[in-house]
């Protein structure tokens, strides 16, 4: 096994919970975890978790707050040998993005607006333009000022008034998504009295310029399920308008694109249902559209008091229907506008007075087609590439021709276009700039397949740099995800371009658990069928090196969340076929999560892996939980990183799986931690901060590697 050259480092501790254990072959003090015995029973299964004592709900036990920072420390110390070249692969990420950028504008009425992030700034700045774009800027509201003094800063919604006057926005300061509401008077450029806390970011506008709704999340699940009617400055208590009863439902609001009606929208992994009201009487009664029915997903979209339906209804792939308000309830008085495809999945619609776009899937690739109301026929937007992702763009106005969408490949920077539907004609209204010496063309992007398990294809996105050096030899970084349906396409990353550069081969495995090849795709990876996601991602790594992508002692993974449950379940099965891991914020002790009702997510998450309560879940469940098959055997070097406010995957997740494996495993293998202390799910907040954190995870995998040119020393360097 490759040895590392690494400082000497020694932390000193007296405090009673942990106590430490020398790692004498490497000369550092890795924290161990005191083990405190916990019994878990239940169908008359008795486990024992000797780590359970490494949760703290309120984030304020001192002897866990000091083991994770004695975590830290060791990563620290691990890593102190890399820290010049992780900071030179932060400096050379951060050098791709220019100092200024601008989001392309939007016309509301009278009114452009639009993003920009100032000279070197972290957050954006929200401004608009009256009339002409030529015309000075009004600053709606500087994120850089609202996050001045705070260790955490996040906006996710801003909404405007339909008479431009009030502008509403989220913040969210501590990284548990609990967001808190403010408004701003755009002509007085005074703050609102007006601030509604634990919210999810989220407001609708009423056409009385003065009321709103949003939505809250419940104070221990966190699960959005109650919207509320609020009159902005005034002393009225704010109206409950509807609560959701089914823990297993989250509830969301929006606004038609015509702002006419407003939308409940309510939803499971399984099911949904759509609440309408008009928004011109904000006072009335939401009306279901159609009541909920066992799997059965729809969503609406609104076009001259005419409605369409996005909908699973006799169709796993989803077409599109049409009806009206008066015959919503009754399915059999639709009219089918997009039949059902079983080569093509429906994802979401747009719809304009002549066309209606569609986001959709087929062959795996994300996609844009267009229905002329006029002819009935349809047409696709095409692209050069052969691996890209296509998606529909903000199109506020529906009396146009013109469809603002946006593109990115593993090589083509994010682009956004504006398309002429009559026409045909696209017109690039924005690419990102890559700073520096960047070029498409010096780079390879293709896709690929390889064979799973049970002999089916498994599509893989890879990307790599030309050169002499052969691909074989090159270090191969796979990523997975695998779960909710939600496809990682392949787009591109500032970041990436330096393990490019450096020699490295990235691959996306599109595994079954995705929706890549369609729905069954996600079906056949999620319940009773999970096991496929894992051992499509053992499949997709040995394929692509049965192809000659990477060297075999090169071998790395990495996932986040449910794909740091990949990455957990797949080095308990085959985790020596790769030489690292990086695990993001994960999800690894499915079984105690997914009985613990009262974590935050675990009820809507039911459909998607099961309830253990039911025995045959809780046994299969069990047969592939990460930190419940931890066992002495062998372990790849692993980074495994978290967040304490983390509200989707709790950080004591990663802290018992880590301290787990440190006891367990039979090898040297390295295994360190790094805890943002202050950030939640997404880590670092910021436009540069999160920068810092992807760099960490890649000087780590650097660090492992053998050199394309000399098997003794590190990459460092790009290569020609």
């Amino acid at each position: 096994m490759y040895k590392y050259v690494i400082i000497f480092f020694i932390i000193q501790t007296n405090i009673g919970c942990t106590s430490m254990n020398k790692n004498t072959t490497n000369g550092l003090t890795a924290p161990k975890a005191e083990k405190i015995p916990h019994k878990h029973i239940y169908h008359d299964d008795v486990r024992i978790d000797n780590y359970h004592w490494l949760r703290d709900d309120d984030r304020k036990n001192p002897k866990v707050i000091d083991y994770l920072n004695q975590e830290n420390s060791y990563t620290d110390a691990v890593l102190a040998e890399q820290k010049p070249l992780i900071d030179n692969i932060y400096n050379e990420i951060v050098s791709r993005l220019p100092a200024k950028e601008q989001s392309v504008p939007y016309k509301i009425d009278d009114y452009w607006y639009y993003s920009r992030y100032a000279s070197n700034s972290e957050y954006p700045i929200y401004a608009r333009k009256a009339g002409k774009l030529s015309v000075d800027e009004q600053i709606m509201v500087d994120m850089n000022k609202r996050a001045e003094g705070k260790g955490y800063f996040q906006s996710n919604y801003q909404a405007v008034s339909p008479n431009h006057e009030i502008l509403g926005f989220s913040e969210d300061t501590t990284g548990r998504r609990q967001y808190s509401l403010y408004f701003k008077n755009l002509q007085t450029e005074e703050m609102y009295a007006d601030v509604i806390t634990d919210t999810t970011g989220a407001i609708v506008w009423a056409l009385d310029n003065k009321t709103f709704f949003y939505t809250k999340k419940h104070p221990v699940t966190l699960l959005p399920y109650r919207v509320y009617r609020h009159e902005l400055g005034s002393n009225v208590a704010d109206v409950l308008v509807y609560e959701e009863k089914d823990n297993t439902f989250y509830t969301s609001i929006s606004a038609s694109t015509s702002k006419q009606y407003i939308f409940i929208n309510v939803g499971s992994t399984t099911s949904s249902e759509v609440y309408v009201l008009d928004a011109n009487n904000p006072q009335g009664q939401f009306k279901s559209f159609l009541p909920r029915e066992v799997r059965h997903e729809y969503a609406v979209e609104e076009l001259n008091n005419n409605f369409f339906v996005l909908t699973n209804w006799q169709a796993k792939n989803f077409r599109i229907m049409q009806t009206d308000l008066a015959n919503s309830n009754n399915k059999n008085q639709w009219q089918q506008v997009i039949a059902h495809d079983e080569s093509t999945l429906l994802y979401a619609m747009q719809a304009f007075n002549n066309y209606l776009a569609i986001e959709q899937r087929s062959a795996g690739i994300r996609h844009i087609s267009l229905y002329n109301f006029k002819t009935n026929k349809s047409t696709v937007i095409t692209a050069k590439e052969n691996t890209y992702t296509m998606w529909l763009g903000f199109n506020p106005q529906q009396n146009t021709d013109t469809l603002r969408y946006s593109y990115a490949s593993l090589t083509t920077p994010f682009t956004v276009y504006d398309y002429d539907m009559v026409t045909a004609k696209q017109t690039i209204m924005k690419q990102n700039e890559v700073v520096g010496s960047y070029k498409p063309d010096n780079y390879t992007s293709q896709r690929i397949a390889v064979t799973a398990k049970d002999g089916v294809k498994i599509p893989v996105s890879l990307v790599y740099k030309k050169s002499n050096i052969p691909l074989k030899q090159r270090p191969l970084l796979v990523y997975g995800y695998g779960s909710y349906g939600s496809s990682v396409d392949p787009a591109f990353s500032y970041s990436r371009v330096s393990l490019l550069d450096r020699g490295f081969i990235f691959a996306i495995a599109h595994i079954r658990g995705s929706q890549a090849n369609g729905r069954s795709w996600y079906e056949d990876g999620k319940l009773l069928n999970k096991k496929n996601t894992f051992t499509d991602f053992i499949a997709a790594t040995k394929g692509l090196l049965q192809q000659g992508y990477g060297d075999k002692h090169n071998v790395f993974a990495m996932g986040g969340s449910a794909g740091g449950l990949l990455m957990g379940a797949v080095i308990n099965m085959q985790g020596m076929l790769y030489k690292g891991i990086v695990a993001a914020v994960p999800f690894v002790d499915v079984v105690s999560t997914m009985l613990d009702e009262d974590i935050p997510l675990t009820t809507g998450e039911f459909d998607e892996w099961g309830n253990p309560k039911e025995k045959k879940f809780y046994d299969y469940m069990l047969s592939y939980s990460p930190y419940d098959n931890v066992g002495k055997q062998d372990y790849p070097n692993m980074l495994v990183t978290t967040g304490l406010h983390d509200s989707q995957v709790q950080y004591w997740e990663p802290a018992k799986w880590v301290a787990k494996l440190r006891d367990m495993k039979t090898n040297n293998s390295l295994l360190i931690m790094r805890t943002n202390m202050q950030a939640g799910h997404g880590g670092a907040s910021g436009r540069y901060q999160k920068y810092k954190e992807i760099a960490e995870d890649y000087g780590f995998i650097l660090k492992l590697v053998h050199s394309l040119n000399n098997s003794s020393t590190q990459i460092k360097e790009p290569i020609n």
